[in-house]
């Protein structure tokens, strides 16, 4: 599932003319809500309501190939699994204008609670909603 388009403009490129890391980071977490939106139906309100919220607690990521300036760039999810307080899900950032793959993260994430700052229960509601997004 496409989760988010972008493109790499000047400012975001390093001195070395190529985008540089923090913006990748950026492009994926930016993916990353849409994707909790779609599995979930989860967005920010959520985390000012409900006080329920998501932490990240292991990133992966492989950078295959340069991105450049200018460059059209998507990034797809695929949920990995879900357990009972984590979920692991797969990103892949396609560069469009090279028909390159440019980077992988693959990301776990723990539901949290907000007031308590600890991880909670998935609820099975959510795991009965992921389970259509599940990578074969």
């Amino acid at each position: 599932m496409i989760v988010f388009k972008g493109v790499s403009h000047p400012a975001l490129a390093d001195i070395m003319g190529h985008m540089t890391t923090r913006h990748y980071i950026a492009m994926f977490d930016d993916g990353s809500y849409h994707f909790l939106n779609a599995l979930f139906g989860w967005g920010g309100v959520n985390a000012t309501v409900d006080k329920n919220g998501w932490a990240d607690v292991r990133h992966v990521i492989d950078y295959q190939a340069e991105v450049g300036v200018g460059d059209l760039l998507e990034i797809s999810a695929e949920l990995v699994k879900i357990g009972n307080k984590s979920m692991t899900v797969a990103y892949q950032m396609h560069n469009i204008s090279r028909g390159t793959i440019a980077a992988t993260l693959e990301s776990t994430s723990v539901y949290f609670d907000l007031d308590a700052r600890v991880a909670i229960p998935i609820t099975d509601e959510m795991k009965e909603a992921a389970r259509a997004f599940i990578k074969p």
